[in-house]
């Protein structure tokens, strides 16, 4: 292995000394030549240690200084795979958590892809990569990367001159200039495609790493020396509280670590986690140990000695308890992260498929001629995509420098909306807008979609506990980027600040994964092992509605939520879920539902605050679905006033939870 391991650095330091004596002569070098002295650069920098000036650690700085560096000057490619380059250094000689480099390949990656925004745009790049991952493993509790350092790379970032060159041979080769023909982007994809694969075969064996690190209990055996472990920290640990009490007469029985009254008190408490006396006295007397007197005089020795015993048995529990209880707990949080780190794999691999799929782009000819046309117009493009989702849905999204003319009456998004209307034939909606001018940007950004069939009018009203400082209940709804529209309730265990806690990271975790590439069970599973690693009080439900108003469908998720309420005209359908919340189970088994929408129909969505607040109904659900029943009128905001109110005054106006309801209607888009 000695032998193997020298031959091997032998090559990597061969390569990268050449970068370094040669950096100012030589006109290229090779990728392998770059990343030998990336990692040569990093092993380096991981001499410093732990050493730090104000806190922030010098290696780590120099570490993200680095893959900047490289992504800066080199795009995507490099910066993905500097990224793994140095996070696999960090997490092997600096035994750091292997979650540092997918951190570092995806924020190397991000930072790569704003390049072409100079530096201020490669650490923005960076800074969104570290975030999302942080977001995808622990709910973003903990940075992987702490955020001061990575500005102060910056910093460093900031003090290298423009003119600094990292040519590399074999990505762009010998010759300077690129013929201006579509089919040599192709080959910039497929290296782009191996590249990201790569980086996502990466992070999967991470994943895989971490669960043959989690799977510990396979077999009978194992489960019952488990128990018999636990078992023996708690008598041990009994036996040394109880130190310095043998003249208590039941020292010896508790002392006793193969008899039946110290086995019968533990296995009591796996159960109630707490005993009292009449249940100790009780166990006693089943072993033939009478206590009498105990009831005579409460202020006698006897009583003492018990009360005693029974604060000693209780407190010793409740310590034990954590020493066996967080090796489980380490087990099932190495298993979350294997299944975060898979789901980003996944995502990663859905990037590269969706760059391959570009390849035979069936809209290029439209979009040459969009453009043309365009150009005549006095209108320059600095980007065009055109995709078609699945339902046939096509989003289309366009940059252009800012307007010349600040007081220009009409937005040039008017003209570029009916130049592609015409050229492609189809109904546009502006779904997105950002103006460079009033968000001090160089370019404007648009994004248009196909017409929808429908849109929603949303009515929402809520309400906290009573005597509650904040409401435990979050929500949202927002247009996702397939052009879907979301409506999503959580609502966290209990109430107060803790509830709310756990449905906020819920809802803000499901928004930004939805947004960046991952599907919805996917997301609902990367949030139900985050809330379970986090703590062992942080349940929430999930309630989600996915509305495809192109095609007249919506799906419901739902995550241990109240039914939701499908009004038409005078009936009511009730969709209910049978799964409990996010947080409590290690596995989920989510209810998902898809049904055609028609207009007029309306959707009733609700914590359950409001269906708990009647206490007439056995079935508590039936007294919501009776008072849509009764209202007449479609005002959604007024259905949901009167949903409100109606919670509230089954409290006797007094709510005793948290109260959350949205209402959505649909109707024809004119």
């Amino acid at each position: 292995m000695v032998s193997i391991v020298s031959y091997v650095f032998y090559k990597i330091f061969v390569n990268s000394l050449t970068v370094i004596r040669e950096f100012g002569n030589k006109m290229a070098f090779s990728i392998e030549e770059i990343i030998g002295a990336s990692l040569l650069l990093a092993i380096c920098f991981t001499k410093f240690g732990s050493f730090a000036i104000l806190g922030y650690e010098l290696k780590n700085i120099l570490s993200i200084l680095l893959v900047l560096i490289l992504g800066w000057k080199n795009g995507i490619l490099v910066g993905a795979t500097g990224g793994v380059t140095i996070g696999t250094v960090l997490g092997i000689i600096t035994n750091s958590e292997p979650v540092m480099v997918a951190s570092y390949a995806i924020s190397g990656m991000i930072s790569g892809i704003f390049n072409k925004l100079g530096k201020i745009g490669v650490v923005i790049g960076f800074i969104l990569g570290n975030v999302i991952l942080t977001y995808v493993a622990n709910g973003n509790t903990v940075q992987i990367i702490r955020i001061q350092e990575i500005l102060i790379a910056f910093l460093g970032l900031l003090a290298i001159p423009k003119n600094v060159k990292i040519n590399i041979m074999d990505m762009y080769g010998e010759n300077k200039c690129l013929p201006k023909m579509m089919n040599n982007r192709l080959e910039e994809n497929t290296d782009t495609i191996l590249k990201l694969n790569n980086v996502s075969d990466t992070i999967s064996q991470i994943a895989d790493e971490y669960k043959n690190v989690a799977a510990t209990v396979v077999s009978d055996d194992e489960i019952i020396s488990e128990e018999q472990e636990n078992r023996n920290i708690f008598l041990k640990e009994l036996s040394n509280n109880l130190d310095g009490l043998e003249t208590n007469f039941l020292y010896d029985e508790l002392t006793n670590k193969n008899g039946n009254i110290v086995n019968e008190i533990y296995d009591y408490l796996l159960i109630k986690e707490k005993i009292d006396k009449k249940s100790l006295l009780e166990i006693l007397k089943q072993n033939n140990n009478y206590v009498l007197g105990i009831e005579e005089d409460a202020n006698n020795t006897v009583n003492n000695e018990i009360d005693t015993d029974i604060n000693i048995i209780n407190e010793t529990y409740k310590t034990s308890k954590l020493s066996f209880v967080w090796k489980k707990k380490l087990d099932e949080n190495n298993e979350n992260i294997s299944n975060q780190l898979q789901n980003v794999s996944k995502v990663i691999s859905g990037i590269a498929e969706e760059i391959k799929n570009k390849e035979n782009d069936k809209f290029e000819k439209q979009k040459e001629e969009i453009i043309e046309i365009l150009k005549q117009k006095q209108i320059e493009l600095n980007r065009l995509d055109i995709k078609e989702e699945k339902n046939g849905k096509i989003t289309i999204k366009v940059s252009t420098n800012i307007c010349e003319d600040v007081e220009n009456d009409e937005c040039m998004c008017t003209q570029i909306k009916k130049v592609i209307e015409k050229n492609m034939k189809i109904k546009l909606d502006l779904y997105k807008q950002e103006c460079g001018i009033r968000i001090n940007k160089d370019h404007c950004e648009f994004v248009f979609a196909s017409k929808d069939i429908y849109k929603l009018n949303i009515g929402i009203a809520r309400t906290k506990k009573h005597d509650s400082i904040i409401s435990g209940d979050s929500s949202t709804y927002r247009r996702l980027d397939d052009g879907k529209f979301l409506i999503a309730i959580s609502d966290g265990m209990g109430s107060g600040p803790e509830a709310r806690k756990s449905s906020k990271i819920a809802i803000k975790m499901l928004e930004r994964l939805l947004v960046s590439g991952f599907d919805k069970n996917t997301s609902l599973k990367l949030i139900n092992s985050t809330l379970s690693a986090n703590s062992e009080d942080m349940y929430a439900t999930m309630d989600l509605s996915i509305f495809d108003l192109y095609s007249g469908n919506l799906e419901f998720i739902k995550n241990g939520a109240c039914p939701t309420y499908l009004k038409k005209a005078d009936s009511v359908q009730l969709l209910e879920s049978q799964s409990l919340p996010a947080g409590i189970l290690k596995d989920i088994d989510l209810d998902v539902y898809d049904i055609d929408i028609n207009e007029g129909d309306i959707f009733v969505m609700c914590s359950d605050g409001i269906i708990e607040s009647d206490k007439e109904y056995s079935n508590k659900e039936l007294w919501l679905k009776y008072l849509l029943e009764d209202i007449k009128i479609d005002d959604v905001q007024k259905i949901a006033d009167i949903i409100i109110g109606e919670a509230q005054d089954n409290d006797v106006g007094y709510p005793k939870d948290d109260m959350t309801v949205i209402v959505a209607k649909v109707v024809k888009n004119k």
